[in-house]
């Protein structure tokens, strides 16, 4: 096996790779670390952005833990970590490179900003491409297309990584843990969070962010409503909210207008799993129901998924253990399958 050192620009090193992971965030990683320490050299991690931690660099907050750290880490801190022992063990990475289409004989098209589309051969492929924030179109809000409408996973980013505040007066739909956290921000940053709104009967976050983000900052929260209607022509300037009885009907002689130039979308997380679609083998069968089982026929074809492209996480830390376990799998089936033509 051959060892390699990182290739951030020029050509790759190789056009065949043992292992080939998608997606450079703490799934990743972990699974890259792991099946380093466990004998495959030829490795290369491709990663769109053009760095490695994924959504950890804008997760800014020292609300992270590790194995060995005493003190709470930040995303960015975490990451960090990480990408460290990515260099340390001298695995190979390519940034900037946008991976098009997984084929059945496990072969990769991507895009690499400086060489163009290239086709890249690996016994085996992980997908760790994590999770995205469900389309505001999927929340049944009807609205003339006017600016001041984000998820908050692009506020966020707008906010820790590109120093933008996009709004000042903020509606904040759902109360998922990254709009309480991106609530908190807002604030932090001179915004006035007018309302978190949910609906259902109670915050779906977790117990701490909503004691350390709504209570610590005295943000009103609207249980069991919705946004009804959005307001406003170039910009939103409104919107009106609404209570939901158990049929999910809003109760009439409820609505309430609420003035707004921004409304944060704390919406569902999916894992991001597109590039699996075209393949041979049907993900949606019952055979997936569950995270456990999910995937094995892809498994015995060399083809394995990791963290939140698997499930969504509530904790970081089983992302990095449950990776790295993948990163063991991958590591055992090219051994099993290919033996010492590695």
């Amino acid at each position: 096996m051959e060892t390699k050192t990182k290739k951030e620009g020029g050509k790759f090193a190789l056009n065949e790779y043992d292992i080939i992971i998608i997606g450079g965030g703490v799934a990743g990683m972990s699974a890259a670390i792991e099946a380093k320490r466990n004998g495959i050299n030829n490795i290369i991690i491709l990663e769109r952005e053009d760095d490695l931690g994924g959504i950890l660099n804008q997760c800014i907050h020292a609300d992270y833990s590790m194995e060995g750290y005493e003190v709470k880490l930040t995303g960015p801190e975490y990451a960090q970590i990480l990408i460290d022992k990515v260099e340390e063990l001298n695995i190979e990475y390519k940034l900037n490179t946008m991976v098009l289409e997984i084929k059945d004989d496990r072969s990769i098209v991507a895009v690499n900003d400086k060489e163009g589309i290239i086709n890249i051969k690996t016994k085996a492929i992980i997908l760790a491409t994590g999770c995205s924030e469900m389309p505001k179109g999927d929340m049944n809000i009807l609205y003339n297309g006017c600016a001041g409408i984000y998820t908050v996973g692009a506020v966020q980013k707008f906010v820790n990584i590109e120093g933008v505040l996009p709004g000042k007066e903020v509606v904040i739909l759902g109360s998922g843990d990254i709009g309480l956290i991106i609530a908190r921000r807002m604030i932090l940053e001179g915004a006035n969070v007018k309302l978190i709104v949910e609906y259902m009967d109670q915050p779906r976050g977790l117990k701490k962010n909503v004691i350390d983000c709504i209570e610590a900052f005295d943000i009103p929260l609207k249980l069991n409503s919705t946004v009804i209607d959005i307001y406003g022509k170039d910009r939103i300037e409104g919107v009106t909210i609404g209570q939901v009885d158990n049929e999910g009907e809003i109760i009439e002689g409820t609505e309430e207008y609420v003035k707004c130039d921004t409304l944060l979308l704390s919406v569902d997380l999916v894992p991001e799993i597109e590039l699996l679609t075209n393949l041979e083998t049907d993900i949606h069968t019952e055979n997936c129901l569950t995270p456990e089982n999910r995937y094995s026929e892809m498994e015995a074809k060399g083809i394995f998924v990791c963290g939140n492209a698997l499930y969504i996480h509530e904790e970081i830390n089983s992302i990095y253990e449950e990776s790295k376990a993948v990163g063991k799998k991958a590591v055992s089936y090219v051994e099993e399958k290919f033996g010492n033509n590695m």
